[in-house]
């Protein structure tokens, strides 16, 4: 079995054990927030927008819910599944970021939430896929996660013990720097719009117990304010996520 499969395996498993109600749950949390009020301005309610990687379709759902006109993805048919027993009328589709079953132009925005960290062979691909079916002038929201000093520290025990610097060889995610990251995406023929560090506080999550509250995910209100103070003095050390923000040039431009 190729990493790739083990890694979707590895996404059912996952999906298998959480809930669609605890993935809506995430989305009122400041860190998911934040990042929906920095992308919110650049959608219209007059395009359909496409989340690849959708999983148990909790963004989908959020903005359905506000009024837009969305479509979610997944390789992970449980994860379909799951979402239409919540919600049958969701638009759904089964399909691979590497090979999106859409014709060129279809959609005037493109989502991505943690999902091309998790292939071996890069981003280049799914790059060049979501920048075929965006209709020009349309916009690419992508997050990914960034190899902040808890990551590199925690790479750096792992690689000295002389074990995997993955924390488990059959599910790969990567880390991408901010000028790793923007290159791809201006390779790919985008023009950057905006590059944001995000989700200081669920840095401080993973790092010990005192930054977490109980529920699904939550973090504790020392990690809310702590992560504040990070974001505004070190916000690219302690980041645990980029947000980028790019546009599918026009035809006029």
């Amino acid at each position: 079995m190729t990493r790739y499969d083990s890694t979707r395996r590895a996404w059912e498993d996952i999906w298998d054990s959480a809930s669609v109600e605890q993935e809506l749950q995430t989305m009122t949390y400041a860190r998911a927030r934040e990042t929906l009020d920095a992308y919110l301005p650049y959608l219209s309610k007059d395009e359909v927008i496409l989340e690849a990687g959708s999983g148990l379709s909790a963004v989908i759902l959020t903005l359905k819910r506000m009024g837009y006109k969305v479509m979610g993805l997944d390789y992970a048919v449980n994860a379909l599944d799951i979402s239409r027993r919540y919600d049958p009328a969701l638009a759904l589709v089964a399909g691979d970021v590497h090979h999106l079953p859409f014709a060129e132009n279809s959609f005037g925005a493109y989502l991505s939430f943690g999902v091309f960290e998790h292939f071996e062979s890069g981003m280049v691909v799914p790059l060049a896929e979501s920048f075929r079916v965006l209709k020009p002038g349309g916009v690419l929201v992508l997050t990914i996660p960034y190899p902040n000093v808890v990551n590199q520290a925690v790479a750096w025990r792992r690689k000295q013990a002389g074990v995997s610097v993955l924390n488990d060889d059959d599910f790969y995610e990567s880390t991408y720097t901010r000028d790793a990251l923007t290159g791809a995406v201006t390779s790919a023929g985008y023009e950057l719009v905006r590059v944001l560090p995000t989700s200081h506080s669920y840095t401080l999550w993973g790092v010990s117990a005192l930054f977490r509250a109980r529920g699904y995910y939550r973090t504790s209100a020392l990690a809310e304010g702590l992560g504040t103070v990070l974001r505004a003095v070190l916000p690219w050390a302690f980041n645990f996520t980029t947000l980028v923000i790019a546009r599918k040039p026009s035809k006029n431009s």
